[in-house]
């Protein structure tokens, strides 16, 4: 709505709408006035039923054009044309009343034909400029012509049904028959109303009434037609009141208010599909009139030449109608190929363009490459800016890089923040030179000041050799490419090898093993002590999980976990080594049941909301009380969970279960994070206190975190304790707790469990050399 709209409806005074609300009530005090009088037959009943037409008509015409200059531009137009077509009813009906009372019993006279014609024009236009009709010609022309097959397909119908006994001779005035067209005309218009109307929801209230309206004159227009065909038509009877009762419907349609969505212009490919039935209506009356044709012959077989023409002109329409609908669908055809083949948020081809070129190219004998390239961190821009943001970043480096790549070749997007570039043999640039371009092209600008909305990005390169049998192996080998250069510290690009793809053929059927193996029972635990430091009793053993490969041997958790955590598998082991921890947990808890277990938590599980159930269920089946299973969470992890995350971990903290955070110091270590998670412990990463003997800064930030975790009550254990001098620093320190191979290295559940059947609280080098420092 612009300003001018805005200051027309607040310029609208209360005196203004207590004229409109007193015109409606006027109105229907004289519509009810007219239905009791003519249905009592009290005397002037013409005159009355032509009085009450004219009254409620110039009132119509008077709360139109009210409507008009209140309601917003392009709906004021709608009610401009109805304020027209309402004056031009009541000047009609003025003609009328003066041409009956002259003595012409019906007046069908031409000023009065022509007023006719003109405000079903001007109707007709009114409906086209509502707020539902189509905003294209040829749904407009669409619209009308169906309108038009629904009246000329009634022209057979109304023969049969009212004119059949009807001579020829008796309609030898023009202007007459003419007249006999009302319903035909009434049906027409409202076909139209309807197909404007239907595919709007909500459907705008004046619009419902306009159709009351129209239904309304319909009926009355129908009786008029068919007692004057009778021969039994009267004026001043109850059936003249349904014309002034349509004029009123149309004073209530004035009341109600503009549609809130008057100004927005809907987008094709969201407009909601038309019921089934708004799509044949047009048709349904076809063929009745086709029965009506047949049946209206007569014993000579001839066909009356009214139906005939009208028949004629039906078969054009529909030949016309059919035509533009043929037109339409190509149209719709053309729109829906580049629909399929390009990418709506850039303009770029897809991912099925980009595929059937690469098809096409690989069947000529040129060279082909494909660049595949990856945006690095973009989900970080999604998840920091929101989405709106990452789309309009898409869009603007889409440009760059469609300026880059320029003629050298064809830019797709085929994923979220994926992009592929093919380059053919007629192009004579190297694939790698098409590589440092697109990069240099991501680079900001310097005028840009945002930090991280510029993501770099990440550039597989395959060129097809023969060992390349489809398009598929060739994307293959660019996506093997991709994640080189990924690995190689991103905004790189790197060039397919046979190393390359042997390795990740390897990589391929390691993670194939990978999900073998839980059910297979190729994972098995090893547990290494933490120990009390001032007098190395074991006070807990953190459970380590291992890989007896079948073909490869014994894995370390470095060559298999950061693939689980990829591919998802991450969890399914997580739950198994939860549940065997707590079932070796069980074993020792009859002689030593202050000794704890502690488990590796991975932060997709952390953010599953199924954790809690996991650990009550272990603790459980193996008869552990909560305290006896620490669950160790790296600070990372830790920081980037949600608040749901942290409200997880105080329901595992009341529930009685022991939360350290692992390898502390190493994150983005904050004093407001150790406020809100629940912590117990923390763990000082290995980092730092293997450089304690020999780095003062190292040994000030384990005695820093040793008093901070003081200050907040938690115990503190000292990773990484290899050598006598890091034990006798950290023990100086304050640290109350130490695991490393200076104490023990990981080793089976039941070297663990002899040394735990030792009741003799151990010396430190006992520990060492009680079997616990095997490798």
């Amino acid at each position: 709505m612009s300003r001018k709209d805005i200051e027309r409806a607040a310029a609208r005074s209360p005196g203004t709408d207590r004229v409109d609300r007193v015109g409606l009530v006027g109105a229907g005090v004289v519509v009810a006035v007219e239905a009791l009088w003519l249905l009592v037959g009290l005397p002037a009943g013409a005159l009355v039923s032509d009085l009450g037409a004219l009254a409620v008509a110039g009132w119509a015409a008077v709360a139109c054009a009210a409507a008009a200059r209140r309601h917003p531009a392009r709906v004021r137009r709608f009610w401009l044309l109805l304020a027209v077509t309402m004056a031009l009813a009541l000047a009609g009906r003025a003609l009328w009343t003066i041409e009956r009372l002259l003595g012409n019993s019906l007046p069908h006279t031409l000023p009065t034909g022509l007023i006719f014609a003109a405000s079903l024009v001007t109707g007709t236009a009114a409906l086209f400029l509502s707020v539902t009709a189509p905003r294209t010609t040829v749904g407009r022309a669409r619209t009308l012509l169906d309108g038009v097959i629904v009246g000329l397909a009634l022209v057979p119908i109304g023969w049969l049904l009212i004119f059949r006994n009807v001579s020829l001779a008796d309609l030898d005035e023009p202007l007459r028959t003419a007249g006999l067209l009302y319903p035909t005309f009434d049906l027409m218009q409202l076909t139209i109303l309807v197909a404007v109307m239907v595919p709007k929801r909500p459907v705008w209230l004046p619009m419902a009434l306009l159709g009351a309206s129209l239904t309304v004159r319909a009926v009355a227009d129908a009786i008029y037609v068919a007692q004057v065909a009778a021969g039994t038509y009267q004026t001043g009877t109850p059936i003249d009141v349904l014309w002034p009762l349509s004029y009123l419907l149309i004073v209530v349609a004035t009341r109600m208010p503009a549609p809130r969505d008057h100004g927005v212009t809907e987008d094709a490919t969201e407009k909601p599909l038309p019921p089934w039935w708004r799509v044949v209506l047009p048709y349904l009356p076809v063929g009745g009139a086709i029965v009506a044709t047949m049946l209206a012959r007569d014993v000579d077989g001839h066909t009356p030449m009214p139906i005939f023409l009208s028949m004629m002109a039906l078969l054009a329409v529909l030949a016309l109608r059919q035509g533009l609908a043929a037109n339409e669908n190509l149209r719709l055809v053309v729109r829906l190929r580049k629909l399929a083949y390009a990418d709506q948020l850039t303009g770029l081809p897809n991912r099925l363009a980009f595929t059937r070129k690469l098809r096409i190219a690989l069947r000529g004998t040129d060279r082909v490459a494909v660049l595949l390239l990856d945006l690095d961190g973009f989900k970080q821009v999604n998840d920091r800016f929101g989405h709106t943001t990452g789309d309009t970043l898409l869009s603007g480096l889409s440009r760059r890089m469609r300026r880059a790549v320029g003629d050298d070749g064809m830019i797709a997007r085929i994923g979220g923040d994926e992009f592929a570039v093919l380059v053919t043999g007629g192009r004579p640039l190297a694939p790698e030179r098409l590589a440092e371009r697109l990069l240099a092209a991501l680079q900001p600008s310097p005028g840009e000041e945002l930090v991280g909305v510029h993501p770099s990005a990440s550039i597989g390169i395959a060129e097809y050799g023969p060992q390349h049998i489809s398009h598929t192996d060739l994307l293959r080998d660019a996506d093997i490419a991709m994640y080189a250069a990924k690995a190689a510290g991103k905004s790189a690009y790197r060039r397919c090898t046979q190393g390359l793809r042997e390795s990740a053929v390897s990589r391929a059927e390691l993670i194939a093993d990978l999900r073998r193996a839980v059910d297979e029972q190729q994972l098995h635990l090893e547990f290494q002590p933490i120990v009390d430091l001032a007098t190395g009793t074991v006070r807990s053993a953190e459970a380590l999980v291992r890989w007896r490969h079948p073909a490869l041997g014994m894995l370390s958790p470095a060559r298999f976990l950061p693939l689980a955590e990829e591919t998802g598998l991450i969890v399914s082991i997580d739950r198994w080594v939860i549940h065997e921890a707590c079932r070796a947990a069980a074993t020792w808890q009859d002689r030593v049941p202050a000794v704890t277990v502690a488990v590796n938590i991975a932060a997709s599980h952390l953010r599953r909301p199924d954790l809690i159930a996991t650990v009550t269920e272990a603790i459980a089946a193996a008869g552990l009380a909560p305290r006896a299973l620490t669950l160790e969470l790296t600070e990372s992890a830790l920081i980037e969970g949600s608040d749901v995350v942290l409200d997880r971990l105080r329901q595992l903290r009341e529930l009685g279960f022991r939360i350290a955070i692992d390898d502390f110091g190493t994150g983005y270590s904050s004093l407001s994070y150790l406020h809100r998670i629940p912590a117990t412990e923390l763990k000082i990463d290995r980092s730092f206190v293997g450089r304690i003997p020999e780095d003062t800064r190292a040994y000030a930030t384990v005695e820093m975190v040793t008093r901070l975790a003081g200050a907040f009550d938690l115990g503190v254990v000292a990773e990484g304790v290899e050598t006598e001098r890091q034990h006798e620093a950290v023990a100086a320190i304050g640290c109350l707790q130490g695991q490393g191979y200076r104490y023990g290295r990981p080793a089976s559940l039941a070297e663990l469990r002899t040394v735990l059947a030792d009741t003799r609280p151990p010396d430190v080098p006992g520990v060492a050399e009680s079997g616990l420092t095997l490798t």
